[in-house]
């Protein structure tokens, strides 16, 4: 099949029950972070969504909010949504199914508890690596979860081969109406995140596309 930049329909169509795709009649567009919160980079990337007016959601690693709080609370409080990406930022399909159903929930409530009444838990969830078994994906279903996976993929965590251009044409090749555009707020995908991502926000302006936070 080759590198998938954007999620065919007829792949979409395959995975039920999952949201790829925002509403195709608005001209607006999702950004979504995975992986933080780490201070190495996520001050940095609020930092150019407020240059731009940009709201965004932060699929956050339990773990790392565990040992960031005040960066999680910070994502909230300038009016981003945060939604749950395992704890320990598990591969499903490598995870047994009891101790996978126990990582969802430990993430849960690590953010509860860090971020109490600051945040409203409308249940998102981002599988990593963007897969899991069948039954994990019931579980998630059965307890409220909306499962959440992309449109674009920016592939800005992968260094080695993509550069900061490559990520803004990508973007700029892919985004449609209602575009789940995904990109990582960690350290490892910093050196093209953080030159990209301002670059990435002035085209989506100028082409005038909207900013909204999932729910």
């Amino acid at each position: 099949m080759g590198i998938i930049y954007q999620i065919p329909s007829w792949l979409q169509r395959l995975v039920p029950h999952t949201l790829w795709r925002g509403d195709k009649q608005q001209h607006t567009v999702f950004l979504t972070f995975d992986d933080g919160p780490v201070p190495e980079v996520t001050p940095q990337v609020l930092d150019l969504l407020d240059q731009y007016d940009a709201k965004a959601t932060f699929f956050q690693v339990g773990e790392n909010v565990y040992r960031y709080p005040e960066l999680a609370q910070e994502v909230l409080r300038r009016g981003h949504q945060i939604g749950n990406h395992t704890f320990n930022h598990l591969p499903g399909w490598r995870t047994d199914y009891s101790i996978y159903r126990l990582n969802c929930q430990l993430c849960d409530e690590v953010l509860e508890r860090t971020l109490g009444n600051m945040w409203h838990n409308c249940h998102l969830f981002r599988p990593p690596h963007g897969r899991q078994t069948a039954r994990q994906k019931r579980w998630l279903l059965r307890n409220g979860y909306r499962i959440v996976l992309w449109d674009v993929i920016t592939h800005d965590y992968n260094t080695r081969y993509y550069t900061p251009d490559d990520i803004v044409r990508i973007v700029q090749r892919y985004t449609r109406n209602g575009s789940i555009i995904l990109f990582h707020d960690s350290k490892k995908s910093a050196p093209n995140t953080l030159e990209a991502l301002p670059r990435v926000l002035a085209w989506l302006r100028e082409q005038g596309y909207t900013f909204a936070t999932l729910d």
